[in-house]
Formats: C-alpha cells, sequence, structure tokens
C-alpha cells in the first residue's frame, strides 16, 4: 500500500484516510477512490469512461455520480476556482491530477514480522486471560467462557444493529435526495462573477449565464428565469431564500468565471434555495477556445443532476448552432451589449453580431440577434432605416432555421411597429409563444400589440404572463403600468411605474412615463419636476423627456417654456433622425393642431414607432375629435 503526500495533504490508502495537516479529513468513499485513482495516474489526463469503469467495476453507473464525487473530492481537498492546485477537469473527456506527489509505502513491519517480545507477551497474557497484571479475576472456567460468549454475542448483535441503521439512513437519504431532487422544476441563473479583473471580459460572464438560460429553457418541466430578472443581484452577495422567494424559484444556479490569457476557469455551482445545499458544483478549467463545448457540458450535467425527464424531443431541440468558437464569442459580445439597450451599446451589437455572421453565414441565433437590435427604437435609427435590415435579418434566421423564437418575434414586431401589418404580425407573436411559451420578450411584444388593437384585457394576460416569466425585467414591469397608463387606471399605473424604479432609479422608460401619469391626475408640479429629472438619463434620447416636459409645460400655461423646447426639438430635426410625434405632442399641448397634424402626418411618413399608440395615449385626447385624426388611423389599418 501507499503512502502519497501532496501539499499539505496525506493520503493513507491502507488505512483510507485523506488528513490535512495531520487532521482527518471527510471524504465519500467513491470520491477516495476516485482521489487514488487520480494519484496513481498523477500527471496523466484519466478518461471519464476510465474512471467509471476503475471506481464502479461492477455497476453501470450514470456519469453524474462521477460529477457529484468529483465535486466533494475538490470541496474536502479546499481547492480554490482558478489555481489549478490538484484537480484539473479537462471539458468533454476527463480528470488530471496536476500537483507533485510524493510516495512512499507504509510503514514498515518489524523484522521477520515479529514484534517486541515483551508487547507480544503482553499481548498474549490478555488474550488469554483477558486480564491486566494485578487484576483480580472475576470469572473462571466455565462463567469465563460464557462471559466470552455473551460479549462476543453483544458485539455481533451490535455490529448487525450499525449496519441496520446505516444502510436504513443511507436509504432513506437517497429516497429523499431523489425526491427534492426530482421536485426541483425551476432555477433562476444569477450573473455569473467576473473574477478576471477585466471590465472588458464581462461579456463572458454575461454570456455564460446566458446561454446556460437559454440551453435549459429547452427543457419541457422546468421554469427557467431569464437573464434581464436576475441583472439585480450582479456583483452583490446575495440572500439565496430572497432570491427564491422573489423569483419563485427552487434552485439558483451560481458562478464565477477567472480569465489568464487564454486561460478559462469556470466554477458552477447549483444550490437548492430553501435549504441551502449544494445540489450539484463543478470546476472547469478550459482554454478560450473550449468555450462553447464546456458551455454545452455544464447544461448536460445540470440537468442530469436535477434528473429531469428530458423527451426525445427536448434532446432534439438543444440545438448547436454554430461549431465556430470565435463566431459564438462574438454573439455573446453581441448579446451583451443588446441587453444595454442604449444607443451607443446598440451600434456595438449590430457590429459584433454582424463580424460573428462572417465567421459563421449559417449562424442562425446571430441573425436573430441582428434583428432585434435593429427592431427596438433605443437604437435611435430612423425606422426606414433600421426597419428593413430588421426583417431582412430575421427572415435569414427563419430561413436558416424556423423554429427560432426570437426572430418570429422580431419580424413581428417589423409587421406591427413598421408596415402596420397587423394580421401577420398577430401570427408571428403567435408563432414565436408557440415555439417557446417562455420566451417572455414574445408575451411582453404581443402584451402592446393586443393594447393597440383594443383588446385590453388580453394585453394585460401577456404583460401578465411575460411578468411571471421575468419577474424582475424592467422593460415588462414598465410595460405593465404603461398597459395601466394608457388604460387610464393612472393610480395603478403610477403604483406600477414606482415599482419599476425600485429595480432600477435610472430607468429612462419609467422616468418619462410616471410624471406623464402625474400629468393626467393634475399634478403639474410634479409632472415637470418629473420631466426634469429624466432628461440627463435618456442616454441620447432626451427628446423623449422634452416633448413630455413641452407638453407639461403647455398644459401647465407656461408656453415661453414650452415653446423654447420645441424650437429646440425642430432644430435637432433638422440634423439627424427625430420622430415627429415628438414635436407633434408640444404643439398639441399648446393647443395648435394644424401644426400637430401636420408633424403626425411627417411621422407617419417616417413610419415612426411612436404612431402605434396615437389610439391609446391620453395625450392626444384633443384631437380625436378632428376627421383628421381618424383618417390617420384609418390608413394605418388599425381599428377605431
Amino acid at each position: 500500500m501507499q503512502i502519497y503526500e501532496f501539499g499539505r495533504f496525506r493520503v493513507d490508502a491502507r488505512k483510507r484516510l485523506l488528513l490535512c495537516d495531520g487532521n482527518p479529513v471527510r471524504l465519500p468513499a467513491k470520491a477516495f477512490e476516485i482521489l487514488l485513482v487520480l494519484l496513481d495516474e498523477q500527471g496523466r489526463l484519466v478518461e471519464k469512461d476510465e474512471l467509471l469503469r476503475r471506481v464502479w467495476p461492477e455497476a453501470v453507473v450514470e456519469e453524474n455520480n462521477l460529477t457529484v464525487n468529483i465535486s466533494a473530492l475538490r470541496k474536502s481537498l479546499s481547492e480554490v476556482p482558478g489555481e489549478h492546485r490538484y484537480v484539473v477537469t479537462v471539458p468533454g473527456r476527463g480528470y488530471q491530477f496536476v500537483a507533485d506527489v510524493q510516495q512512499h509505502d507504509d510503514e514498515p513491519a518489524p523484522p521477520n514480522g515479529k514484534t517486541d517480545e515483551n508487547e507480544s507477551n503482553h499481548i498474549n497474557s490478555r488474550s488469554k486471560s483477558g486480564l491486566n497484571a494485578g487484576d483480580t479475576p472475576l470469572f473462571s472456567g466455565n462463567e469465563h467462557k460464557a462471559q466470552r460468549y455473551r460479549y462476543r454475542l453483544w458485539l455481533l448483535s451490535s455490529f448487525v444493529v450499525a449496519a441496520l441503521i446505516v444502510v436504513g439512513y443511507f436509504a432513506y437519504s437517497r429516497s429523499f435526495a431523489g425526491r427534492s431532487k426530482a421536485e426541483i422544476t425551476s432555477i433562476a441563473v444569477l450573473p455569473f462573477a467576473n473574477n478576471t479583473g477585466d471590465p472588458n471580459a464581462d461579456y463572458l460572464s454575461d454570456g455564460i449565464a446566458e446561454s446556460l438560460i437559454n440551453r435549459l429553457s429547452q427543457l419541457r418541466g422546468v421554469k427557467v428565469i431569464a437573464r434581464s430578472s436576475t441583472l439585480k443581484y450582479r456583483g452583490s452577495e446575495v440572500d439565496l431564500n430572497e432570491v427564491a422567494r422573489t423569483m419563485g424559484v427552487e434552485a439558483v444556479l451560481t458562478g464565477r468565471v477567472t480569465q489568464r490569457d487564454d486561460n478559462l476557469s469556470i466554477h458552477v455551482e447549483l444550490v437548492n434555495a430553501s435549504d441551502k445545499t449544494q445540489i450539484w458544483g463543478e470546476q472547469y478549467d478550459l482554454k478560450l477556445s473550449d468555450l462553447l463545448a464546456t458551455q454545452r457540458e455544464i447544461a448536460r450535467e445540470i440537468v442530469e443532476k436535477l434528473r429531469l425527464k428530458v423527451s426525445a424531443d427536448d434532446k432534439e431541440s438543444t440545438k448547436h448552432y454554430t461549431e465556430n468558437n470565435e463566431a459564438y464569442q462574438l454573439y455573446l459580445k453581441g448579446r451583451f451589449h443588446w441587453n444595454k439597450r442604449n444607443p451607443e451599446a446598440l451600434k456595438k451589437s449590430i457590429s459584433y453580431f454582424e463580424q460573428a455572421i462572417a465567421k459563421d453565414p449559417s449562424f442562425a441565433l446571430a441573425y436573430a440577434g441582428l434583428a432585434d437590435s435593429y427592431v427596438v427604437p433605443a437604437n435611435r435609427l430612423a425606422p426606414r432605416e433600421a426597419m428593413p435590415k430588421a426583417k431582412a435579418a430575421a427572415m435569414r434566421a427563419l430561413a436558416l432555421d424556423d423554429s427560432l423564437a426570437e426572430a418570429h418575434a422580431s419580424l413581428a414586431r417589423v409587421f406591427a411597429a413598421y408596415e402596420w401589418d397587423w394580421a401577420s404580425a398577430e401570427k408571428e407573436y403567435k408563432r414565436a409563444i408557440e415555439l417557446d411559451p417562455r420566451y417572455a420578450i414574445a408575451h411582453q411584444w404581443y402584451g402592446g400589440y393586443l393594447a393597440v388593437m383594443g383588446r385590453s384585457k388580453e394585453a394585460f394576460a401577456e404583460r401578465k404572463q411575460a411578468l411571471e416569466l421575468e419577474p424582475l425585467s424592467l422593460t415588462i414591469n414598465f410595460e405593465l403600468g404603461l398597459g395601466y397608463y394608457y388604460d387610464r387606471d393612472y393610480d395603478r399605473a403610477i403604483a406600477q411605474f414606482q415599482k419599476t424604479l425600485e429595480l432600477d432609479r435610472q430607468f429612462p422608460a419609467a422616468n418619462n412615463f410616471l410624471p406623464a401619469a402625474y400629468e393626467q391626475k393634475g399634478m403639474l408640479s410634479e409632472a415637470i419636476a418629473g420631466f426634469k429629472a429624466a432628461l440627463p438619463l435618456s442616454a441620447g434620447g432626451e427628446w423623449t423627456s422634452k416633448a413630455g416636459l413641452g407638453h407639461a409645460y403647455a398644459v401647465a400655461g407656461k408656453r415661453l417654456e414650452a415653446q423654447a423646447l420645441l424650437d429646440e426639438l425642430k432644430r435637432v430635426s433638422e440634423q439627424e433622425y427625430l420622430p415627429s410625434t415628438s414635436i407633434a405632442l408640444i404643439y398639441t399641448g399648446l393647443g395648435e393642431k394644424d401644426q400637430a397634424f401636420t408633424e403626425l402626418q411627417k411621422g407617419y411618413e417616417q413610419r415612426a414607432f411612436q404612431m402605434q399608440w396615437l389610439r391609446l395615449d391620453p395625450r392626444w385626447d384633443n384631437l380625436r375629435s378632428d376627421p383628421r385624426f381618424h383618417d390617420l388611423i384609418r390608413r394605418m389599418g388599425m381599428p377605431e
């Protein structure tokens, strides 16, 4: 038998002991056997199949058992992610013990196999009589034999009872663990910590988390909270019970990413939120070029650990959209910037998606991301420039893969907000939701469409469904408030906008519509103050706040202030794209209807995104009796 020594640890193979600084360290039996195999093969990559064969020689077990025991081994060795001190994971292949190990034989026996003579005599005398020197015998003859028999019987019965307790405990534990894991059907994937020391690597940590969300969301029977609902927890210590309670999930996936040159270390942990016990944990050490394969492995191992019953259809739906690692990293960067939803970031997202497509022209997800970047009004591009590009990208994505819900939703938005082809828009929204009922953005956008169509009850149902899927999403929380605002339920609108701002005080959309709701309640001083506070938050879209502020000034009788803002917006419109609806809004507040309709006609010709809300926004109420208003609605194909 061997003694192995490495770092602060000593392994006694004969006694099956792991010691750290001379103190025993608890380690499950199979994890200990894995350690012995890795130590025997120190420096050599041990394939997973080989480990399974050597540790479970007479049983067929799932690879999940190997993962669990490797995780336990890492914990017992106090491994710190990113240091690669002892056990290194080679993604998709196996494990390697990389620390320097000293080996030597167990402590030698005395010469000729004999013990010290005095010790031998002492042991023999005790084994024969059961007495120490000077003891007074309590039994003799047959009585002594009976005593020894009773002692052996007691020892045997004690051993049997103990064995039954241990077997019963493990049987109960396995049964309980199986039930609890099988019952876990909802997960929140928290933002991965970026421990690289480089803020530019945020795309990696965010992208890894988002890709895991996307892969897990393809599985039936499990609710996965989307990324936008978990962003509030980025970079902070979290209470898992609070996360679980807020998001309505049973398990939380956390992770951290460390990068050194081209080497990545990804530590992932899945925790049962109710009792904070680890369900699964693993550390992956890889090259950046192996990122794509490793993410797939992480997702697969999580699914196995949760013991989800994945149907054949589910397995087929877990698609590999690209095998080009460079294209995939560019896609991650594109999604990272798209999620920021400001003009500068969206410009970057377009560039990254286009680069990903150049690397892999068959990368359907990259085309879908490009469509998403062009279809959101936050890009501040003229609709006649952005929307045809959005449609082309969405159509190309669907030509490559017609099952992409994201591309169907983006195409629907082009039909609704730009082409005003309402029937085609509804068809595409329904298709997106049919393909992925858990795609919250599809429910959110479809809810907006239904509101425009005057189907308020259905609109609220879709928006609330989106909120259930992404309870902490800023845009979804905001759009629920927008629904109340358009429904003239201003108290609820104010409450929902304030709830949105509790998630992020700087969120521009809520900061622009909260004062609009104040204005409709006659709280003009609060409305003006709110619009002024929103001005520096708009990140390139100050015209939205200035249009609202100009309208509030006009309603409050402050015509000079309103006129100054009106003149400013008209100057801006001569230099860059600005929706003419913003200028029309101030004219409406001033009661100058002819000028308002002139600007609305320009908005019609621009195909301005805001035109679809004409029927709903109460700030247009003083135009509704004019035949020109009804003519606009008719030409846009909207129901009266």
